[in-house]
């Protein structure tokens, strides 16, 4: 006789916590897509190379791949709601007397060289603990194309670094890359989230990850991937992640 199949190990229970945190990655992804076209659609009025454009274009449409999935492990775990969208947040804001230059750069490294960088070793890091069939076949796609997405921030630095603009992209990165950092740290670890280092192991299994971590992980990117990677362009990370939050994330 055929042996019994195996059987299947019972799937996690979705919590509220699961659900809120699901419907705030398919907002996040909205958002992200929102910004990154508003962002190609400056790198084509700056006439930059076309194939740092194509590259922005893809990332949309990974974004709003994002955005399905998010919302179809949502759905999974039982949500319901539909996404509401702040429709102020969906898109890029600039001082109309500010060369457009200045404002892509800025919206360049903070979005993608901060961002999308620090965004992979947290996707992860969610991942590895995942076990959620939907929730894991999200998050394995967001992993891959997150490597991608970090990468078109730092070519697109490396671009805006050869052009006659360069000398005022540096003075913009080294004057407000304290201040991207400080939000950075709102975004990823904010006050009081430091304690918090554990999760119910069901809403681990769905993809969530303890607060603390978060803060931990920032601070390790800042040490792996920041300071080399701006070191390697001529820009002090590490002074100006300490200037904006001295003995944040420790």
């Amino acid at each position: 006789m055929p042996s019994p199949s195996p059987k299947r190990a019972p799937r996690a229970a979705a919590s509220e916590a699961v659900r809120a945190e699901w419907l705030r990655r398919v907002h996040a992804e909205y958002r992200s897509a929102a910004i990154t076209q508003h962002l190609t659609l400056w790198l084509i009025q700056l006439g930059v190379s076309p194939d740092l454009i194509h590259d922005g274009l893809r990332i949309v449409k990974d974004e709003l791949a994002h955005a399905r999935m998010s919302h179809a492990t949502y759905r999974a775990a039982g949500g319901k709601e539909m996404p509401t969208l702040a429709q102020e947040t969906l898109g890029l804001r600039r001082n109309p007397s500010e060369p457009l230059h200045l404002a892509a750069a800025r919206a360049g490294v903070e979005v993608f060289c901060l961002g999308e960088t620090v965004a992979v070793p947290l996707f992860k890091v969610l991942r590895e603990g995942c076990t959620v069939p939907q929730a894991r076949r999200t998050l394995d796609r967001v992993l891959r194309d997150e490597v991608r997405h970090r990468d078109f921030g730092w070519s697109m630095l490396d671009h805006f670094l050869e052009l006659p603009f360069a000398d005022d992209v540096r003075r913009l990165v080294d004057a407000e890359l304290p201040a991207m950092f400080r939000r950075l740290g709102r975004s990823y670890a904010p006050p009081g989230a430091g304690g918090k280092d554990a999760i119910a192991a069901e809403d681990r299994a769905w993809g969530l990850m303890p607060p603390a971590r978060y803060g931990q992980i920032v601070k390790r990117t800042l040490e792996r991937d920041y300071a080399p990677r701006f070191a390697a362009r001529g820009f002090d990370a590490v002074r100006a992640f300490t200037s904006e939050t001295p003995g944040a994330m420790a």
